[in-house]
C-alpha cells in the first residue's frame, strides 16, 4: 500500500486482517510509524517497497488524485516489471486513469482503477469499490477486493473497462 493516511493504512490493515501480506510505504514517517505500531510491515521508500513484494507484484495507490499519481507511478514504475498490478485507489479523474492505463499497458503492466468509498468506517464494514480495468487483470486481485469488501456478502463490483472505476465514483457522489 502506497500512502498510509487514514483511508490507506486501514484498508492496509483489513487486508492484513484478512490473511494478505501486506506492505506500505508512506513518505511521511509519522504515518509509516503508525502502520507499523498496527502490526505492517513499512518502508522507508517506493524502491524497497517494490522490492520486498513476490513477482508479480500488486502495487495499491492511496495517494491524493492528479499530480501526486503522476509524481508516484513516475517513480514508482522503473521498479516494476511485466505482469506487475498497479491500483489507483484514490480519487482520480477517470480520464487521467484511462491515460495511465494506457501508458502503463506499453510497459505489460496491469491497472485497475478503483473508486473506494468507505472512509473511516471501511476498516470495520468493508468499502465499496467501483473498479475499472482490464477483465483479467481484475479478476487477479478479485482476493484482494474480497477481503476489502463489506463482510456481510464480500461483494464489488467491475464496472467496465479502465477508467469507469473511477468515473463511476464520481457519478455516484
Amino acid at each position: 500500500m502506497i500512502g498510509l493516511g487514514r483511508m490507506g493504512a486501514n484498508m492496509a490493515q483489513r487486508l492484513h486482517r484478512g490473511g494478505h501480506r501486506v506492505g506500505g510505504y508512506d513518505p511521511g514517517e509519522g504515518a509509516r510509524q503508525r502502520a507499523a505500531e498496527a502490526g505492517l510491515e513499512v518502508v522507508d521508500s517506493l524502491a524497497a517497497a517494490v522490492a520486498a513484494l513476490p513477482v508479480p507484484r500488486v502495487v495499491w495507490l492511496m495517494v491524493p488524485a492528479g499530480e501526486t499519481v503522476d509524481q508516484t507511478l513516475g517513480q514508482l514504475t522503473p521498479h516494476l516489471a511485466e505482469g506487475d498490478i498497479v491500483i489507483d485507489g484514490g480519487n482520480s479523474n477517470y480520464q487521467d486513469s484511462i491515460r495511465r492505463a494506457k501508458a502503463l499497458a506499453e510497459d505489460d503492466l496491469g491497472y485497475v482503477d478503483c473508486g473506494t468509498s468507505g472512509g473511516v468506517w471501511g476498516l470495520q464494514e468493508g468499502y465499496s469499490l467501483m473498479v475499472g480495468g482490464d477483465a483479467p487483470v481484475v479478476e487477479q486481485i478479485a482476493p484482494l477486493l474480497r477481503t476489502l469488501a463489506p463482510a456481510e456478502d464480500r461483494v464489488w463490483a467491475r464496472v467496465g473497462p479502465s477508467g469507469a472505476g473511477h468515473f463511476t465514483k464520481m457519478a455516484s457522489r
